[in-house]
């Protein structure tokens, strides 16, 4: 273990690699189709309403799941039959969207895209932290965050390059999707997981779908005073919709909100590994905070500006909070769980997350529908600074 602690080269194992490259050809085919969806379904004839109750189905579905497939995993002793099943789904049911038309067809595809992303993500997780070492785990996950990210800078480029020769030729570009959903799935299979002993059978008790809040009960009081800072935050944390819509209502073009996305993705993806190592360095829970501070920030700059030179300078800070936030948490968190229950542990915070997510979106269009933008952003600016203040006065023996 101190060879990995000292050199670079072999903190960034094969099957950190191998994971980082299914995670880039996954990210590439779904962010292909992320800006494009909604157009696609309004242009085959469903309302704001379905899709809106169609997307928060889903994503609940995904992050309600990842407790319960991450805690079977735990259960079972395997990761990478929960990997390759995850990544196979998403990526066989995002084409079938464009097959036929029929709601419960859109909703059935839409779902199982979505469970897909639950059932790998606890495993994943936790064969990142397997190969890690206390002291490098925020390395690791920022450089599969990085390589993540990279696809989600491909996967839109390809689309706004595509819809510029092919305009409104949705269905299409649903079928490109599903090659480097493909390259995803062969890459699945040249990963080797590292033997693990499963829980004896007269241990195992029956894996609930709510597992995250049978684990919340049982798991250490250093998890719960985390997960509090953390979803004290994410409550109020709304979706990155409500950022591009304050772009189009400042005046931008279709086009350039793509552009801008692409832009706060590449940013995150250049940053996230660098910060991984720094926060490794300086401390996990300092680089947190920091990035909390930053997220502030840029949701006051929001709230007043509607000049586009500074809202691409607030995306660039927007990319740094993502980098120092989303791959620190879940060191943070594997750092804190026993090792035996990673995937559980992760998996439940996102469990937990999902349904924060749904009620700060919601309470997000609710408080704009309601005031306006500025007091949407500055509610949730003071929200974070909120969470920081709580998370920097809890003292954790594991940061």
């Amino acid at each position: 273990m101190q060879a990995i602690t000292n050199s670079p080269q072999r903190i960034i194992t094969k099957t950190i690699w191998q994971l980082s490259l299914v995670s880039l050809f996954t990210d590439m085919a779904g962010e292909m189709l992320y800006p494009i969806t909604p157009v696609y379904l309004k242009s085959i004839g469903f309302s704001v309403l379905f899709i809106g109750i169609l997307e928060g189905i889903a994503e609940a579905a995904a992050g309600l799941s990842k407790s319960y497939f991450g805690s079977m995993s735990d259960k079972k002793g395997k990761r990478l039959p929960f990997v390759q099943i995850g990544y196979g789904l998403s990526a066989v049911c995002r084409p079938m969207m464009a097959l036929f038309v029929y709601p419960a067809w859109i909703f059935f595809a839409r779902t199982m895209e979505r469970l897909g992303k639950g059932i790998r993500t606890g495993a994943r997780d936790a064969m990142l932290s397997d190969e890690a070492s206390p002291e490098t785990k925020a390395t690791v996950f920022g450089f599969h965050r990085s390589m993540d990210t990279v696809g989600a800078v491909i996967g839109p480029a390809i689309a706004l390059l595509y819809l510029y020769f092919f305009p409104h030729q949705y269905k299409t570009l649903f079928y490109l999707a599903f090659v480097p959903g493909l390259l995803a799935i062969i890459s699945t299979l040249v990963i080797k997981e590292k033997k693990r002993e499963p829980e004896l059978e007269f241990q195992k008790p029956r894996v609930s779908f709510f597992a995250f809040a049978a684990y919340w009960k049982k798991s250490p009081l250093e998890y719960k005073k985390l997960l509090t800072g953390l979803l004290l935050f994410a409550i109020f944390n709304s979706s990155d919709v409500f950022l591009l819509l304050k772009m189009k209502e400042n005046g931008l073009s279709d086009t350039m909100v793509i552009g801008v996305y692409i832009f706060y993705n590449l940013v995150y993806a250049l940053l996230a590994y660098p910060i991984g190592i720094l926060a490794d360095r300086v401390g996990l829970k300092k680089i947190f905070l920091t990035g909390i501070i930053v997220f502030a920030v840029v949701y006051i700059g929001f709230a007043f500006n509607s000049s586009m030179p500074v809202s691409f300078a607030l995306f660039f800070l927007y990319g740094f909070y993502a980098a120092a936030t989303e791959s620190v948490s879940k060191a943070w968190i594997s750092n804190i769980a026993d090792k035996k229950e990673t995937a559980t542990a992760i998996g439940t915070y996102m469990g937990f997350q999902s349904i924060a997510t749904l009620i700060a979106s919601s309470l997000a269009g609710l408080l704009w529908y309601k005031f306006g933008a500025t007091i949407t952003f500055l509610i949730t600016a003071g929200a974070a600074v909120s969470a920081a203040i709580y998370l920097a006065s809890v003292r954790f023996a594991k940061k």
